[in-house]
C-alpha cells in the first residue's frame, strides 16, 4: 500500500485523533468532529504567503504541501491546513488546487471536484436565503425590506460572467435587478471559515445583513427568520475535512474563500484542530502577501487570536523577472517590498525559492544573494519534482527559526478598528501597496455614510482587488507605486465581521478565459479523469 492510499483512520491516528470523532467518507477522506479533544495544544503556526504571482501562480500550495512533508521527514509531527478548491479556477484558468507533481493532496480528484459536499452546502444555504428574501418581498415584505435596497445576491461555484447582472421575478410586482457571485465570494463562505463553533456560526448567520429596510435600518437573516434553516444546511459542513499529502502527512482542507475577492484563508476550526494535535501547522493565505497575507492577519488572526510564528514567503525567478518587465535585477525590488510588508507586521520570515525545471542557476543564485542582503533566510525548494525530500532544506530553516529561542511575535496590526474606513484603506494602500492615496467613488462615499450610520464603521476591511498588481489595474505590474486607488463600492459583511472594499474593476463573479481549462478535461472509458492539473 502506497502512502497515497494510506487508510484515513491511520492518518487520523497520527494526529492523535480518536476514531470515534472521525467519520470516514470512503477510504481516503473524513469529517472530524469539532469536539475532537485538545491533545497537547502546543502547535506552532507557520503562514505560507508569496510575492505577487503571475497569472499562472507561483506554487504556494505545492510549497505548503512540500514543506509539511519535509518537516515530517525531519521528525516533526506536522499538519497542513489548506482551502478547498473552487470549480471556478479549476475549469477556468488555474486548473487544480491540490498542489502538483510529487507535492500534492490525495485524493486529488475528489478534493478538486465535489469533495465532501461543503461547497454545495454553502451554495445551498446562500441561495435558500436569496429565495426567502424574494418570497418575503412577494408576500408584502413583512421584514420591512425595501425591494430597491436588497444587497444579497445569489451564488454559483463556476465562472460565469453572464450572471453578473440579472433580473429576477421578471414581469412580476417584485421584479428587481441582482447579481450572482461565485461561491468563494459568498459571505456564507466567509462566515463558515471564521466561525469558532456551531453557536458562533448561528450568531454570525443571524446578524448577516441582506439589505436595508424602508426605515433605513439594516435587515438581517434573523429578521427573515432564516437562521436555523441555513444552519441546518451548514451543520455538517462546519466539521473540518481530513485528507493527506501524497506522502501520507495529515492535511485539513476546509472552506475556500478567494484571496483577491474574499479573505483567502482556510477555516478557523481546522487550524485550531491542527494546532491542538500537531507540533508544526503549515497554512496558506491567498495570492501575494499584500493581499492574502494581510487578510489572514487582519481578519482571521484578529478575530481568532491565531497568530503565526513566522512567514514563509514563496518567490520564483519567473515572477520576479515578470515584475521587472523581463529584467530579474529590476524585479528584485518587488521582493524588497514584500519582505518589508511581512516585517511591517513584526513577523520573521524565510524566503522559499520555488525552483522550476527551466530556471537558470545564475538567476537562482542572484535571488539568494539578494535575500541575504535583506537579512532574510532563504532556501530552495524542489518539492514539485522531489516531494518532501526537495523541501528538507526549507523545513530545516523553518525549524531553526521556530527553535531560535526568541519570544513569539506578538500580534501587531496596521490600523486600529476605530479608525474611519477610508483611513484604514489609506493605511493599507500606503504601507503595503506603495500607493499615494485611496479615493472613494460617489457610490462608495454613499456606502460609507450608510455603514457609518448603521454602526459598522469600526469593522476591519477586506480589500477586493486584482492580485496581479499592487495597484487596482491588473496590467500595472508588480512594481507599481505612487498610484491612487479607487474604491468603487463598500459592502457590509457583518456576519463575517468585516466590510468588503471593491477596488477598480474587480468582479465577484469571474469569467471564463477564451480557452477555459474545462476544454482540456477528458474521461477515459474506464472512468479515469485527466486534464485537471
Amino acid at each position: 500500500m502506497t502512502a497515497a492510499h494510506r487508510p484515513i483512520l491511520d492518518v487520523a491516528r497520527e494526529l492523535g485523533l480518536d476514531a470515534r470523532v472521525v467519520t470516514p467518507l470512503g477510504p481516503a477522506k473524513a469529517k472530524v468532529d469539532l469536539d475532537a479533544g485538545h491533545a497537547n495544544g502546543s502547535g506552532r503556526l507557520v503562514l505560507v504567503s508569496a510575492i505577487e504571482p503571475t497569472a499562472a501562480g507561483e506554487g504556494k500550495t505545492t510549497v505548503s504541501i512540500g514543506l509539511v512533508d519535509g518537516l515530517r521527514r525531519l521528525g516533526s509531527r506536522g499538519a497542513v491546513c489548506l482551502r478547498e478548491p473552487s470549480q471556478g479556477p479549476l475549469f477556468g484558468i488555474k486548473g487544480a488546487g491540490t498542489g502538483g507533481g510529487k507535492a500534492h493532496l490525495e485524493p486529488a480528484l475528489d478534493i478538486n471536484l465535489h469533495f465532501t459536499g461543503d461547497m454545495h452546502a454553502i451554495t445551498s444555504a446562500h441561495n435558500l436565503l436569496a429565495a426567502l428574501i424574494d418570497s418575503d418581498l412577494h408576500f408584502g415584505g413583512a421584514s420591512g425590506l425595501d425591494p430597491a435596497r436588497v444587497t444579497w445576491p445569489r451564488v454559483l461555484d463556476v465562472d460565469d460572467r453572464a450572471l453578473r447582472d440579472v433580473v429576477v421575478a421578471a414581469g412580476k410586482r417584485a421584479e428587481r435587478r441582482t447579481r450572482f457571485d461565485i461561491t468563494a465570494a459568498s459571505e456564507v463562505m466567509a462566515v463558515l471559515a471564521l466561525a469558532a463553533d456551531q453557536e458562533d456560526l448561528r450568531r454570525r448567520l443571524a446578524r448577516t445583513v441582506v439589505g436595508w429596510g424602508r426605515d433605513g435600518a439594516p435587515v438581517t437573516v434573523a429578521d427573515l427568520h432564516a437562521t436555523d434553516a441555513m444552519l441546518a444546511l451548514l451543520r455538517e459542513a462546519l466539521n473540518p475535512n481530513l485528507v493527506q499529502t501524497a506522502e501520507g502527512t495529515p492535511a485539513l482542507v476546509h472552506t475556500g474563500p478567494f484571496g483577491n475577492i474574499a479573505h483567502g484563508c482556510s477555516s478557523v476550526v481546522a487550524t485550531r484542530l491542527a494546532l491542538r494535535h500537531a507540533d508544526v501547522v503549515v497554512t496558506e493565505a491567498g495570492f501575494g502577501f499584500e493581499l492574502g497575507g494581510e487578510k489572514f492577519l487582519h481578519l482571521k488572526a484578529r478575530q481568532s487570536g491565531l497568530w503565526p510564528r513566522l512567514v514563509v514567503l514563496v518567490a520564483t525567478t519567473r515572477a520576479l523577472r515578470a515584475h521587472g518587465d523581463g529584467d530579474l535585477g529590476r524585479g528584485l525590488a518587488h521582493l524588497d517590498r514584500q519582505v518589508a510588508n511581512v516585517r511591517a507586521f513584526g513577523l520573521p520570515l524565510v524566503v522559499a525559492l520555488n525552483v522550476f525545471e527551466n530556471d537558470e542557476e545564475a538567476d537562482l543564485e542572484a535571488v539568494e544573494r539578494h535575500a541575504a542582503s535583506l537579512d532574510a533566510a532563504v532556501a530552495r525548494i524542489t518539492a514539485y519534482a522531489d516531494g518532501g525530500g526537495g523541501a528538507e532544506a526549507l523545513a530545516a530553516q523553518v525549524l531553526e527559526l521556530l527553535g531560535s529561542g526568541d519570544a513569539p511575535a506578538q500580534p501587531h496590526f496596521l490600523y486600529p478598528l476605530d479608525a474611519p474606513l477610508h483611513d484604514k484603506l489609506r493605511i493599507l494602500a500606503r504601507t503595503l501597496y506603495g500607493a499615494a492615496d485611496v479615493v472613494l467613488s460617489d457610490a462608495a462615499c454613499r456606502d460609507q455614510e450608510i455603514l457609518r450610520g448603521a454602526g459598522m464603521g469600526e469593522l476591519p476591511v477586506c480589500v477586493a482587488k486584482t492580485h496581479l498588481s499592487f495597484s487596482d489595474d491588473p496590467k500595472a505590474g508588480g512594481l507599481a507605486s505612487g498610484m491612487t486607488l479607487t474604491v468603487t463600492g463598500l459592502r457590509p459583511a457583518l456576519g463575517a465581521g468585516f466590510v468588503v472594499a471593491l477596488m477598480g474593476r474587480i468582479r465577484t463573479m469571474p469569467g471564463l478565459p477564451r480557452e477555459p481549462a474545462a476544454l482540456r478535461v477528458r474521461v477515459s472509458p474506464d472512468g479515469r479523469v485527466s486534464g485537471l492539473s
